[in-house]
């Protein structure tokens, strides 16, 4: 039996006194991918940013293990170089440092934590070319300042680069789908496709139904106040879609 690449249990965290997370109980298998869906204040984003570390959030309770190590005492670059990657909801633009140079750091920082060689920039800009055929991203763009100038399908698919090139264990992806359209929500879920792997797992967390056209996930959790409610598969999104979050015709009980 394979081992879980995740496993969160009783997990309670807070932000300025506030509570947001009120038990979270997650396990994720190698090769799996998880759709997190519910209402906005649900706490979707936070688990996301506590899984990775941010600074701001304080776990009160409970226990991150991945790959069988508990993470809540690592920092939040231990934890990327681990292998957890989170793209974010709205990438940030960082004026001044290319495209290349930030990815071959990042890269690199990689490859020296796993007691890996390094790549000239030669050999990487070899490397990421590959890299770039995955996303459908022109050369161009390693010239350009991060995000910097990028539209919004740009800065999504510059996140499936970074999460290409790091090659991460587990790939948290906070509402990769907002904000396009139909042809950029179809290139982004394909590239998503075409990366993952039976050793790798993938959290989506994301409104709509409309990624599961393209992206066919093994569970489906709904979260409300805090939790996770209810689990089920693919159809569970569908129902949404239809529902909305109305509880009864859910048949969730919160009793």
């Amino acid at each position: 039996m394979k081992e879980p690449i995740l496993q969160i249990s009783n997990l309670k965290a807070s932000i300025n006194d506030i509570s947001i997370l009120k038990g979270i109980n997650l396990l994720i298998n190698p090769g799996e991918i998880h759709v997190i869906m519910g209402p906005n204040g649900s706490g979707k984003s936070t688990l996301s940013k506590v899984i990775a570390g941010h600074p701001l959030y304080n776990v009160i309770q409970g226990e991150i293990i991945f790959k069988k190590q508990n993470i809540l005492n690592l920092e939040p670059h231990e934890r990327s170089l681990e292998g957890i990657f989170l793209g974010f909801q709205y990438p940030v633009e960082i004026p001044g440092v290319s495209n290349a140079d930030f990815l071959r750091l990042a890269f690199n920082n990689t490859q020296k934590y796993k007691g890996l060689p390094e790549m000239d920039p030669l050999s990487f800009f070899d490397f990421v070319n590959q890299k770039l055929q995955i996303v459908g991203m022109d050369q161009s763009f390693l010239s350009r300042n991060v995000n910097e100038g990028f539209s919004g399908g740009e800065k999504k698919r510059n996140e499936i680069l970074q999460m290409a090139v790091l090659d991460s264990t587990l790939s948290i992806l906070d509402e990769t789908d907002s904000g396009l359209d139909i042809d950029a929500l179809r290139l982004i879920a394909n590239c998503i496709n075409k990366l993952m792997r039976k050793d790798k797992s993938i959290i989506l967390i994301t409104h709509y139904q409309r990624l599961l056209d393209y992206i066919k996930p093994d569970f489906v959790h709904i979260m409300y106040d805090g939790k996770i409610i209810r689990t089920g598969n693919a159809t569970l999104a569908e129902q949404i879609e239809l529902f909305g979050y109305n509880w009864d015709k859910l048949n969730i009980d919160f009793k």
